[in-house]
């Protein structure tokens, strides 16, 4: 079986001859951009034979905000148009990206919630976390406003990236359900409804889109804020959450999971067997999940993305191990 069909297959819940395995960091330097940004991935995804491919979409985390001073400021945003370089740029990414590699592998495109596209853009014009969640508590209006029209753009996007650059779906990332940051009717009202935009706008243009609840900072979610968001495939931070792939498919009614690896990583630290693990004890740990889990409805992966310093050769390990059963 090869690649693409053993991806297609597990997203689609069927028999599957080896669990196809996929994990992803994030480019740095020169290589987070233009023709190096290319190459970078390719030259990950060749010496690591993985079967999933995910294009990061690195140096395109802000959104472009134009100077915010009171409320009234959130309203002034415009969608971007398919020329402006925010798209663009990403469209010929993953173009070139598909063009080299899409015939072997599924190839899927890091797309962010306008929520975290909002964040990004927020720190680059010195707008803190918290005064952006207290922007969104008191003027939600306002700031929902500014979410439309960011949704729009990143819908065109996801839109572009799957019917003119070839990718197979998008890797939608949700963020910013942490206990502590908006309560549920909070969470709700004001930033469901632009998660929703664009994904429902990408499964208009492909069936096979991939939910990513990320649990980055280690900080759990709320997931059932997300537990019905429609995407065919479901990744979350297993060892964020508490939730088991396990007890994950029953949360997610049957629905494809991804994961089973903590990644979490910072300056200061390494979490997870990916990271500690001798060659024997990380392969033995992979062929753990998938006996315990059944090779079907599975894709390996991780809680959220890898330190970039990981040796290429433990990835290496864990796919032998996945072909192995």
């Amino acid at each position: 079986m090869d690649k693409r069909t053993r991806v297609l297959n597990a997203m689609n819940r069927k028999e599957v001859d080896h669990v196809p395995v996929g994990f992803w960091f994030h480019f740095s330097g020169e290589e987070a951009s233009g023709e190096a940004c290319i190459q970078a991935h390719l030259k990950y995804y060749r010496e690591t034979d993985l079967d999933v491919v995910k294009i990061m979409c690195d140096s395109f985390f802000p959104y472009p905000l134009p100077e915010i001073k009171c409320a009234e400021d959130w309203t002034k945003l415009q969608p971007l148009t398919a020329e402006n370089p925010f798209i663009k740029d990403q469209v010929y990414r993953a173009k070139r990206i598909v063009e080299e590699i899409g015939s072997e592998r599924c190839v899927f495109y890091n797309v962010f919630a306008p929520f975290s596209s909002l964040r990004f853009g927020c720190g680059e014009i010195g707008i803190s976390e918290e005064e952006l969640n207290a922007y969104v508590k008191e003027h939600r209006n306002e700031v929902m406003k500014a979410l439309d029209v960011i949704a729009q753009t990143n819908a065109l996007l996801a839109e572009l990236l799957i019917t003119e650059a070839g990718c197979d779906g998008i890797y939608y990332c949700v963020q910013s359900a942490e206990y502590d940051r908006f309560l549920p009717e909070e969470y709700r009202k004001a930033i469901r409804p632009s998660d929703l935009y664009v994904l429902e706008h990408a499964n208009r243009f492909s069936d096979n889109n991939i939910l990513h609840m990320c649990g980055w900072a280690g900080n759990r979610n709320q997931l059932e804020l997300w537990k019905d968001y429609p995407a065919k495939v479901v990744n979350w931070a297993v060892h964020v959450e508490g939730l088991s792939l396990q007890d994950g498919r029953y949360f997610l009614n049957g629905r494809t999971s991804m994961g089973g690896f903590e990644t979490h990583w910072n300056e200061h630290e390494q979490r997870g067997i990916i990271y500690t693990g001798t060659k024997e004890e990380l392969q033995e740990y992979t062929r753990n999940i998938i006996l315990e889990h059944g090779k079907q409805e599975l894709i390996l992966g991780g809680d959220c993305t890898i330190d970039s310093k990981l040796d290429w050769e433990r990835i290496r390990w864990i796919v032998e191990a996945a072909r192995s059963v």
